[in-house]
């Protein structure tokens, strides 16, 4: 059966980032909605649905929120390491003194935001300290949501820079996780993981694309890499870095095949789904008010908004100015105040290690939620009038505004 018209042109308009863009912040402002309306159980009934109880035995009775999070969003992240290899192999990317530059930054990106949280929450007791690494994390989903949505005149390169940035943040952010936050973490289970990434790598590299091998071992990897204790979307990436880049005779590279494939079902179904049921949190007045009271809320906040700015932006200019590592010709210096500021939206991995952090019913889970999401909308809002600013005047002055 081949696609109709129609479902061609559905799939251009998906690959289209800014509709994209445009889809998940929909769906999250959507559970936002629900979330705070007299019909706010029905959006927590739905959310904490396990449509396969049957799966106990396999560890695969996850309802929905997490079926989307840990599964559905995996799927987005196999299109981002596809991204992210060609930028390595063709693309900005492939100078190491210049990829140098994101990798150090998402590094101090990561180690800032700690420290002002740590530096909050110190005479707050040990159990507030260990929601230490809640703001350390980037939501890359939605950072590059906002990104496409402000941009239309930006550099390609600073996209480049979002995506090192945010994809070494989130693979050090699931390391994390699971060398301080996972109480049954079995490095056996994440050994055998390897064999159906190597034998799909193995596959891709010789160019063949059969589906009926790939997807099975694609969806043993993710089970391997679940069932082990780290964070299942770390299977997306690791795939997505197997597939080859660069063309073969007068034909497009596999990676940028699978993109071109993968695409609208990330952006159209995966990325929406995992929003709609991550972005449901409480903002009603009382909430609000004892959230803003916490100290464990506020070091969230600081360190998302004042962290990451100056982890990012302050690394990354020491980097530039004392070492052989340089940034991209082609960026501003308030190119990258405006990137980092929009790293400064923590979601999924933010909220998944408040969870972690802290034990069910206690209160600080709902404070950290609250945190996450105001210092969130708060750090999309201010990088995308920076954003916003540079993509004026790049459209105005394409040349003049390419230098820092």
């Amino acid at each position: 059966m081949f696609p109709s018209r129609g479902g061609l042109a559905l799939a251009s308009i998906l690959r289209t980032e800014t509709v994209g863009g445009v889809l998940l912040i929909a769906a999250a402002a959507l559970a936002l909605i629900w979330a705070n309306t007299p019909w706010g159980d029905t959006y927590e009934a739905v959310r904490t649905w396990v449509p396969w109880p049957g799966g106990e035995a396999l560890g695969l009775d996850l309802d929905i929120a997490h079926w989307t999070a840990d599964g559905l969003l995996a799927v987005f992240f196999f299109v981002v390491g596809l991204e992210l290899k060609r930028e390595f192999v063709t693309g900005d990317l492939r100078d190491p003194a210049r990829a140098a530059v994101p990798v150090i930054a998402a590094i101090c990106g990561m180690l800032v935001p700690a420290l002002f949280y740590v530096a909050v929450n110190v005479t707050a007791g040990p159990e507030a300290l260990r929601g230490w690494a809640i703001p350390t994390a980037t939501d890359i989903a939605f950072a590059l949501a906002v990104l496409a949505v402000v941009s239309s005149h930006l550099p390609a390169s600073l996209r480049g820079f979002l995506l090192t940035l945010a994809v070494v943040d989130d693979l050090l952010a699931i390391t994390i996780i699971a060398l301080f936050y996972t109480d049954d973490f079995h490095p056996g289970l994440l050994g055998v993981a390897v064999v159906p990434i190597l034998l799909f790598g193995l596959l891709v590299q010789r160019g063949r694309t059969w589906w009926w091998a790939l997807l099975p071992l694609a969806l043993l990897a993710w089970y391997f890499v679940h069932e082990s204790g780290v964070h299942a979307t770390i299977a997306g990436v690791l795939l997505g870095f197997t597939v080859p880049v660069l063309a073969r005779g007068d034909r497009p590279g596999l990676a940028e095949h699978f993109e071109h494939l993968w695409r609208p079902l990330s952006a159209g179904l995966a990325v929406p789904l995992f929003a709609l049921f991550a972005a449901g949190v409480s903002l009603s007045g009382p909430a609000l008010r004892e959230a803003m009271t916490s100290t464990v809320a506020l070091g969230v906040v600081c360190g998302l908004l004042l962290g990451k700015v100056i982890g990012i932006l302050g690394s990354s200019w020491i980097v530039s100015r004392f070492t052989r590592a340089s940034l991209d010709p082609g960026l501003s210096w308030w190119d990258v105040l405006g990137v980092s500021l929009l790293a400064g939206i923590g979601f999924t991995v933010s909220l998944l290690i408040g969870e972690l952090a802290f034990d069910t019913g206690d209160p600080r889970v709902d404070h950290v939620k609250t945190a996450v999401l105001v210092a969130s909308v708060l750090a999309a809002t201010v990088a995308s009038v920076v954003l916003g600013l540079r993509n004026r005047a790049y459209r105005r002055h394409p040349v003049e505004s390419t230098g820092s």
